[in-house]
């Protein structure tokens, strides 16, 4: 089999949308790939799906919302991602400080001094001590008690930059909006963390590796937006993980794949995982970065719609191979999903405080 084939097998089935690979729960995906991009929650909840067996939008609602198992927060390149509350506090040490410099600078052009980053700090954490669970706009609308402009980015990098100095994290969903908690509250110390400095960077390194392999360092930097060096140096000093046996061609495995997933951003090539002539029919500029027909890991085409029980489209790539019985077969079942998954009753606590049933 061609190298670059094997290659593109094993990464599809390391990242469970390959190989008949299926995991049995949120908790069982995150270990796994250890995080979901998810600046779209919806996307970042079909991504869940993509890489699992029967799970449910509401299975994915109760493991963040009530559970409390998998959190949000702003970890690899500063990216929303969905990550085990477990792994939350040693990527946050990790992640944290890198971003707080690098905002810095933003933070100044928008008129925002420490001074004021301080006391935004300090207000942000007392309403939310004092009122619950606080959306980015409510948060938004206390801000303007200092001075902050309702409008434009600042109340944003300065809520931002409270959960990075890991004083709140998302926390449940109200009526689709993401709300902000404490995360000493929401996620209570349990310890010293697990991992910290070139440990913490050595971990995130061995997880990458087993998720995303066959990788090599400048993905790895690529994917966890470390510097170069930093990154080069915890990669050396992790050993490969056991070799794969190589994949046994057999029924064509189908997968839609959902807007910024991670095997689209996770390798600084795109070509393995899409036809470089169609790379623009997925990255087609904006910061978008479209959901995709996957066949063994190999994008043959786009999709759009399922959410809430909505019919799913598919465009396959212009002169893309014909989709033969056993690849259209598998599209449907996929749409099936789709909209199996989306169409639950999210019958969940607006507050995190209750189970889906009280």
């Amino acid at each position: 089999m061609e190298r670059r084939t094997t290659d593109r097998l094993l990464r599809a089935r390391a990242q469970a949308i390959g190989g008949e690979v299926r995991e049995e729960s949120v908790a069982a995906v995150l270990d796994r790939v250890l995080a979901v991009q998810a600046q779209d929650l919806p996307a970042a909840e079909l991504g869940l799906r993509v890489r699992s067996r029967g799970l449910t939008q509401d299975a994915v609602r109760r493991a963040t919302d009530t559970e409390r198992s998998a959190v949000r927060g702003w970890f690899m390149r500063g990216t929303l991602q969905l990550v085990p509350a477990a792994d939350a506090r040693w990527l946050l040490a990790l992640f944290g400080p890198v971003y707080l410099a690098l905002a810095a600078r933003r933070l100044r052009e928008l008129g925002l001094d420490e001074s004021l980053c301080t006391r935004s700090e300090r207000l942000i954490t007392e309403a939310i001590d004092g009122e619950g669970p606080l959306t980015r706009a409510q948060l938004t609308d206390r801000l303007t008690t200092l001075g902050v402009e309702p409008k434009g980015q600042s109340a944003f990098h300065l809520i931002r930059r409270a959960a990075l100095t890991g004083r709140i994290c998302h926390g449940p969903q109200r009526d689709g909006e993401a709300t902000f908690v404490l995360l000493d509250d929401w996620l209570p110390a349990t310890g010293p963390l697990p991992f910290t400095g070139a440990a913490a960077e050595r971990e995130l390194a061995r997880r990458y590796r087993a998720a995303y392999g066959p990788s090599d360092a400048l993905d790895f930097v690529h994917w966890s937006g470390l510097k170069a060096t930093t990154g080069k140096n915890a990669w050396a000093a992790v050993r490969e993980t056991g070799s794969e046996p190589v994949p046994t061609p057999g029924e064509p495995d189908v997968r839609l794949l959902p807007a910024y997933d991670n095997y689209l951003v996770g390798y600084r090539s795109r070509d393995l995982s899409v036809p470089a002539a169609h790379e623009r029919r997925v990255w087609p500029g904006g910061g978008q970065i479209r959901a995709t027909v996957l066949v063994d890991g190999l994008a043959v085409g786009t999709w759009s719609g399922g959410r809430r029980g909505a019919p799913v489209t598919v465009e396959p790539f212009p002169g893309a191979e014909p989709r033969t019985p056993a690849v259209a077969a598998g599209i449907a079942r996929e749409s099936a999903d789709v909209r199996r998954f989306s169409s639950g009753s999210h019958r969940l606590s607006t507050n995190g405080l209750q189970s889906p049933d009280s």
